[in-house]
């Protein structure tokens, strides 16, 4: 080991460990020597000792394409030299407007608007506001009730976490948060039937009185990718329209192909009212998020006086910089089908992975497109997988009692098989 590169990786954790605060990390893992990650090729991460990661999780699900893809950072270079920023109240610049029409083209009914944002909670935290603003905007001001899943995430912002709420996160926040009433999720072996049952009985008892419902379609991804079946989500989408409510699609982390559909929402076939979008938009490369909502919702904040103003955004709403590579990165899911690509790797994922049914020590095993999951019976095992999986340098963050791989869409065949095959091993030696 070169001692200069050594001297510069810890005089870096010496200033992360004096002045940088680690998101979702214990400050006693800082003391651990957390890797100085310093470059990024393809599905590979590199330390500052020259070791390559395999990115295994697609760095938080936004990184699809991996990192550094030439076609994206491409378009970076070229736009920041031509525009790199730009407010989009009441002003146009030609890559917001080419986004929000690509993006429109993706949606079952394209008569959309976006709603540009910068990070994923802060798409939800838009959609949250404009569901509520919708019936107020119709005269009708009882609808303030929200329904979301069991366990389920949607961002860490206020109206965000009110969906999400978790008392060992959230007691703090209790005072200025509402939190959503909770639905079952069909997951564990819970009757599909009997979660519908409960879910209309939830809207029955609020009727008029729901302003949405917010789901994380198929996959509840924080909750440690839980899948449910899409009977579910359209039975949801059905008790919604029936009830007068708006449904709020959150594919933050499903969306661009990663169940191996453009979104999971399609495996139901159903039309969301609100779809949020985010991570996978720039293909992981800079912070750009989205609010799709439906031109039914749209046209009542441009109706007439009374001014109905949405007013909401952000500064970065819709940067140029950001906005073009989420372009490029469309490009390059659609030249590549990448969607497509998932659904035909996920299928040999699905495949390694089902050597782990029935191992010491594992509850379930479950895929959905690009997603591979392996749940522990308990905690005990969970970090010893982490370890074995880190001292191959691949690259795992496990959710509770669940380690999970999600890598990017395009990665090679046998790096995949790679990845499969390092956490089968990891399982059976933790076991």
């Amino acid at each position: 080991m070169n001692p200069a590169v050594s001297d510069s990786a810890n005089a870096l954790r010496e200033l992360a460990r004096a002045h940088l605060w680690h998101p979702y990390t214990p400050a006693s893992a800082v003391d651990e020597g957390l890797p100085v990650i310093v470059a990024g090729e393809g599905p590979w991460l590199v330390d500052a000792d020259g070791r390559r990661w395999l990115d295994a999780i697609a760095s938080w699900w936004a990184c699809a394409l991996g990192h550094g893809h030439p076609a994206v950072v491409e378009a970076i270079r070229r736009q920041a030299a031509e525009l790199d920023h730009c407010i989009l109240g009441g002003l146009i610049h030609p890559r917001a407007a080419e986004l929000a029409a690509r993006l429109a083209c993706r949606m079952p009914e394209p008569r959309v608007h976006v709603h540009f944002a910068s990070d994923g909670a802060s798409a939800v935290e838009a959609a949250v506001k404009i569901a509520l603003q919708f019936h107020v905007n119709r005269g009708v001001t009882e609808r303030t009730e929200l329904l979301a899943l069991e366990n389920a995430y949607h961002g860490d912002t206020l109206a965000a976490v009110g969906l999400g709420f978790l008392e060992g996160f959230h007691a703090p926040f209790r005072p200025v948060v509402r939190p959503a009433v909770r639905l079952p999720v069909p997951y564990g072996g819970r009757d599909l039937d009997r979660c519908v049952a409960a879910a209309r009985d939830a809207f029955a008892s609020r009727r008029g009185r729901v302003a949405a419902v917010v789901v994380e379609p198929l996959c509840q991804g924080a909750a440690g990718m839980r899948m449910y079946p899409a009977g579910y989500l359209a039975a949801l989408s059905d008790l919604a329209r029936h009830e007068g409510a708006l449904l709020i699609a959150d594919e933050i982390a499903t969306g661009f192909g990663r169940t191996g559909r453009w979104f999971a929402f399609e495996h139901a076939d159903v039309t969301p009212d609100i779809v949020c979008l985010g991570k996978a938009l720039s293909g992981g490369t800079l912070p750009i998020s989205a609010a799709v909502v439906r031109d039914e919702v749209y046209a009542t904040f441009a109706a007439p006086p009374p001014d109905r103003t949405f007013h909401h955004g952000h500064t970065f709403a819709g940067n140029p910089i950001a906005a073009a590579a989420a372009l490029a990165s469309l490009d390059v899911y659609e030249a590549e089908d990448l969607p497509g690509r998932a659904a035909r790797m996920g299928v040999a994922m699905k495949e390694r992975l089902a050597a782990l049914h029935g191992a010491g020590g594992v509850a379930d095993v479950r895929c959905l497109g690009l997603i591979g999951a392996v749940e522990f019976d308990g905690p005990a095992r969970v970090r010893a997988v982490r370890d074995r999986l880190w001292a191959r340098r691949i690259l795992a963050r496990p959710l509770g009692p669940v380690v999970y791989l999600m890598p990017p869409l395009n990665i090679a065949p046998d790096l995949l098989d790679h990845a499969c095959s390092a956490l089968v091993e990891a399982v059976r030696a933790a076991g």
